[in-house]
């Protein structure tokens, strides 16, 4: 990949409205990847993440947990810091899409059926912060100008 590539990959002039983006939307993200990997917050862990992928025909289980435990924990973690924003916002978009279609949308918009309000908010955000880039304040930018 060329350098001029790579700097429109990393270069955003979103300002700080995607740091007020990306910094809760990353929390999110790192706390339910954490959940289907390591069981924390209250999450099943990777074998019962699994299990249960599999229960819902994403298979193989494992893979499918470690997919999306892995899209959630380092994504957001990438979002917070705002370091590979476009990379990391887009495959959490794919992984909302997929959360959508494959659990949630049968029950509903509502949340509180099981419904798909909260993974479109996160697909809405992410899709966005894939757009946009980082922001003023990611670490994106520092590589953006090592770059120029």
């Amino acid at each position: 990949m060329n350098t001029q590539r790579l700097h429109k990959l990393f270069a955003s002039h979103a300002g700080t409205a995607a740091l007020l983006l990306r910094v809760p939307v990353g929390i999110i993200l790192v706390a339910h990847g954490a959940q289907k990997l390591f069981g924390w917050f209250g999450g099943h862990g990777l074998a019962g993440t699994a299990e249960w992928m599999t229960s819902i025909g994403l298979q193989p289980g494992l893979l499918m947990a470690l997919l999306a435990g892995g899209a959630e924990f380092f994504g957001g973690l990438a979002l917070i810091l705002g370091l590979l924003t476009r990379p990391a916002a887009l495959v959490s978009a794919v992984t909302m899409v997929v959360a959508i279609f494959s659990v949630h949308i049968s029950n509903g918009l509502f949340m509180a059926n099981g419904g798909y309000e909260f993974a479109l908010t996160l697909l809405a955000a992410t899709a966005a912060l894939t757009l946009q880039g980082g922001g003023r304040f990611a670490l994106d930018n520092l590589i953006a100008g090592k770059l120029q």
